[in-house]
């Protein structure tokens, strides 16, 4: 509780900051003026981390702002800074996950007339697929989403189809994956025995997946809680969901099937 005291009330110092900034400017300019982008109907989009940039790109947005970096595993944790908020304040669209609660307090400090828009970060393909249109509808840019759709449609059943030739014996694998990688383990067409997290794997957890014997363990590189079954000869998969910063979602998919292949024996 004490560290969101300290993260909004420097957002709110941050906000000052601006204030004195933009204050200095020829009170003549408009937003318009600023923001030529906006202007010729193309938005300008700020997301908090390169997931949500990656729906937007996907989506049909091309001005994309990311103000939390790659780098930063957990999102929550970083602090914005007086360039972050400046970006807020010109954008048309503030996108954020739920779990990313500041994504609020960032408008409401930088005085943005953004619209703020919660995005479903999860890369089930239907549940990709769905966001991208909604978010193409938001910004006006439908063609250019559903175009992505369909080419991502493609791509992601070539993937499906590549991942399961290399079956070890032609049987789908047993999987025990992380709550935030069974996309991951539906992409290699595995049979998911059970899942974990995203708190730390209780003892009990621990003997209920031993059990069931899966031969592969999906772990979340963002949040990792460690070996889960070890000694249990499984082999443990780093699943990372944030795309790079090219925003491309589609690389995510590729770099997961190629670890798969990797952890059933080909490469």
């Amino acid at each position: 509780m004490a560290r969101t005291r300290v993260r909004i009330a420097s957002l709110l110092a941050l906000s000052a900051a601006l204030a004195l900034v933009t204050g200095c400017g020829d009170s003549n300019d408009s937003k318009a003026a600023d923001t030529p982008t906006a202007a010729k109907g193309k938005p300008a989009v700020v997301v908090t981390t390169t997931w949500e940039g990656a729906f937007a790109k996907a989506a049909g947005a091309e001005d994309i702002k990311v103000i939390v970096p790659q780098s930063v595993h957990h999102a929550p944790d970083y602090d914005p800074k007086p360039s972050d908020l400046a970006a807020v304040a010109e954008a048309d669209f503030v996108l954020y996950a739920p779990f990313e609660p500041y994504a609020a307090k960032i408008k409401e400090a930088a005085g943005s007339e953004a619209k703020l828009v919660e995005v479903n970060l999860d890369n089930d393909p239907a549940k990709v697929k769905a966001e991208v249109g909604k978010l193409g509808a938001l910004f006006g840019t439908q063609d250019a989403a559903t175009k992505w759709q369909a080419g991502f449609e493609t791509e992601y059943g070539k993937l499906n189809e590549d991942v399961q030739a290399a079956w070890p014996d032609g049987k789908s694998p047993s999987v025990a994956s992380q709550v935030f990688t069974t996309w991951a383990a539906k992409l290699a067409g595995a049979t998911v025995v059970g899942t974990y997290g995203p708190e730390a794997v209780t003892p009990a957890q621990l003997a209920e997946l031993s059990a069931k014997k899966p031969s592969l363990v999906l772990d979340n590189a963002h949040m990792s809680t460690g070996t889960v079954l070890p000694d249990s000869g499984a082999k443990q998969i780093k699943i990372v969901n944030y795309p790079g910063d090219d925003l491309d979602l589609l690389a995510v998919y590729r770099d997961a099937a190629t670890e798969l292949k990797k952890a059933m024996g080909t490469s």
